[in-house]
């Protein structure tokens, strides 16, 4: 199957993977609507700073209004779906919001889905469900531990999709990122905070520096939420996208810092420490189902994504969207 031709969705298409996404889609030929947060500036995130911007048909909404999702979803043949709040410490400080826009997003999305007739749903998960690893590397079998409500949240959007699966036979696949890094992501996450900290700060702060992570350029997720859509043997599954490769926290910072050839001290900041029993430990992918189902695999090795990433957010015109002298809850 191509997709070229295709009349597809991406909600959250604003956001950071979502505007990637929207544009590997329009590279392959598909007739892309993107379906960004409805706000009073007009903002389309991401996808203002984007060279494709005349190139898809941008839909303004919300992703917890059910009549705003129906309309998004009309006449596609294959909705990707990204919409969500994403920021771990956020989610202390206001989980009911993660309820509405994650869990219920994710219902009016299936709805919609399921009212249309769409060929396929690509439904968003994350790494984060599985919460510190008790067994490596992580296959889609862990079990899932809410350890923050933002991860909470994920488990339950996550399950609301497999319900509709189960119920009603909607064409779904779960692609479950790992930690996806690249150009535009979020102040909030630490690869920004590690760059943008180097090249303007005198002291790199950040929270725990032990923790493992899987980190997938943002380019390789993207090839893997298409080709969950290709996949006629991923319906129904549940697919990890991850480099099965893992480094902590502290060495990642000595890697970036290595790249950028500068000498900075690094700092465990408490205001940026998880409570206690909400951190993740460790996490490590297992990717062979990915290689079964999808064919995929990361292109990019961990080097050559950060140096994409520092040489982008390098960049004056980058640097000055992010404030990085306070810390981005």
């Amino acid at each position: 199957m191509s997709l070229k031709g295709k009349k597809v969705l991406v909600t959250g298409a604003d956001g950071f993977i979502g505007s990637h996404l929207t544009e590997s889609l329009v590279d392959l030929g598909a007739d892309v609507r993107a379906m960004v947060v409805y706000n009073s500036l007009g903002s389309w995130g991401w996808l203002d700073h984007s060279s494709y911007k005349n190139d898809i048909d941008v839909f303004a909404g919300d992703i917890r209004d059910h009549d705003s999702v129906m309309k998004a979803v009309d006449q596609c043949q294959i909705v990707y779906h990204l919409a969500a709040l994403i920021a771990i410490p956020y989610s202390y400080q206001a989980p009911s919001s993660y309820i509405s826009t994650n869990i219920n997003g994710t219902l009016n999305v299936c709805q919609a889905v399921r009212a249309h007739d769409v060929e396929r749903l690509v439904h968003t998960s994350t790494s984060e469900v599985y919460g510190t690893a008790q067994t490596v590397p992580i296959n889609e079998s862990h079990p899932l531990q809410g350890q923050s409500p933002y991860s909470a949240s994920k488990i339950g959007a996550d399950k609301i999709a497999e319900s509709f699966h189960c119920s009603f036979e909607l064409p779904l696949v779960t692609v479950r990122p790992f930690n996806t890094y690249g150009p535009r992501q979020s102040a909030r996450a630490v690869i920004p905070t590690i760059i943008t900290q180097a090249l303007n700060n005198p002291v790199i702060k950040l929270g725990a520096l032990s923790p493992t992570r899987d980190l997938n350029y943002v380019k390789d997720t993207a090839a893997g939420f298409i080709a969950a859509s290709l996949s006629e043997k991923a319906i129904g599954e549940v697919v990890n996208i991850g480099s099965g490769k893992e480094i902590s926290i502290g060495d990642l910072a000595e890697l970036i810092l290595d790249i950028m050839g500068i000498d900075k001290s690094i700092e465990c900041d408490a205001e940026r420490l998880r409570p206690k029993n909400s951190e993740v430990e460790r996490l490590l992918a297992d990717n062979s189902k990915a290689a079964k189902l999808l064919d995929w695999k990361p292109e990019h090795t961990l080097r050559q994504g950060l140096e994409s990433c520092v040489e982008w957010f390098s960049k004056e015109e980058n640097l000055a969207l992010y404030k990085t002298d306070r810390y981005n809850v």
